[in-house]
């Protein structure tokens, strides 16, 4: 009786071991970016003044408290990660803080290396004192690979890297920079502006595949006009000229990803439309089960977005149905439909393939 129960135990752990392994579509997700896909890095950012640290922000985060995230609970990050069959890759400033302390730490499981404010350009987070550009992640992920091909080796590392999902979420604090600073506009036409934004990321990408990212997911910019803080520049409509700017750079970036392909054969990506996928929430709300475009669920004053989301914000008390969570990030039930899209969506959003069909590759 007792070995038959023993077997089986032991049956049903290799059931669902097997049930685990076949969920994991992939090894680790490396992700860069901005608040958009932050989950904590500047929580250790000393003199930041971007951090998701007060009430109501997780708010419906399954801890109920604030984690770092810009949202009410999870975000984009989190829910690509579940769909993928992994946990939330950790932030890179906690691994690092564990690593200092000779704490047991792996980096093989993925990374977070996204920063709230952060851009494509350097000193683009000037406002906000303190955030890490993505040149910087990227000087990070190259340590990261120094230190992972001394624990592994040069091949073992490659094999694991090349099935892994390299995320990209930047742009946005780039174009929000251009329209709060007269001087970037006096020395910059939105074209040419954009055109540096592409040839500069694309310099990042390329460090990426020199040490060994293969699969990339490249997540455009969205209808960053429609934005809270930004409809108030254009009493509560979309600001226009951010929108345009938004095209532009993403026309740009479709362009740039076709020609990295041609340089780096084996490379392979999946270029997501935000601008469109949002667009349609914004147009077609109902359809998606949300209600309101245009206010911010916490905030204050006109839209809720004359004021940051604070513990004396107004916090709506729908969630679900607000695309908006501040003024500037989207609720979690907004992200969870973007992601959906992203994941397996048609190729009116996702080029040359979408999340899905690269994991496959």
């Amino acid at each position: 009786m007792m070995k038959s129960s023993i077997l089986l135990i032991i049956s049903f752990f290799i059931f669902n071991l097997g049930g685990f392994l076949e969920a994991q579509k992939t090894p680790a997700i490396y992700v860069f970016g901005d608040s958009l896909v932050d989950v904590g890095n500047n929580n250790y950012l000393s003199l930041s003044l971007v951090k998701a640290t007060l009430p109501h922000y997780g708010i419906d985060f399954p801890t109920k408290k604030p984690t770092g995230r810009f949202s009410n609970g999870k975000n984009a990050a989190d829910l690509i990660a579940e769909k993928v069959g992994l946990t939330t890759s950790p932030p890179y400033l906690s691994l690092v803080s564990k690593f200092n302390n000779k704490k047991n730490v792996s980096f093989l499981g993925g990374v977070n290396f996204a920063s709230g404010g952060a851009g494509i350009f350097n000193g683009n987070d000037v406002s906000f004192r303190q955030a890490i550009s993505l040149t910087k992640q990227v000087d990070y992920y190259t340590q990261v690979h120094e230190q992972l091909t001394q624990q592994v080796g040069a091949s073992t590392l490659q094999k694991h890297l090349s099935k892994s999902i390299f995320g990209i979420v930047i742009g946005s604090n780039d174009i929000f920079g251009y329209y709060n600073s007269m001087d970037l506009q006096k020395k910059n036409t939105p074209q040419q502006y954009a055109d540096s934004m592409v040839s500069s990321l694309k310099i990042q990408l390329q460090r990426l595949y020199n040490n060994g990212a293969r699969k990339f997911e490249i997540i455009g910019v969205s209808t960053i006009g429609c934005v809270p803080a930004l409809r108030l520049k254009n009493k509560t409509e979309c600001f226009l000229e951010a929108n345009l700017m938004s095209i532009k750079y993403n026309e740009g970036l479709q362009s740039m990803l076709k020609e990295l392909k041609l340089e780096n054969k084996d490379l392979s990506y999946s270029y997501f439309d935000t601008y469109g996928a949002l667009q349609d929430l914004i147009q077609n709300p109902i359809s998606y089960g949300f209600a309101d475009v245009k206010d911010a669920c916490c905030g204050l004053g006109e839209l809720n977005a004359q004021f940051l989301c604070t513990p004396i914000s107004v916090v709506c008390a729908n969630r679900q149905n607000h695309i908006f969570w501040d003024q500037f990030h989207p609720t979690e039930a907004a992200s969870r439909t973007i992601v959906d899209k992203l994941y397996n969506g048609p190729s009116k959003y996702t080029s040359p393939i979408n999340l899905q069909q690269l994991l496959a590759l």
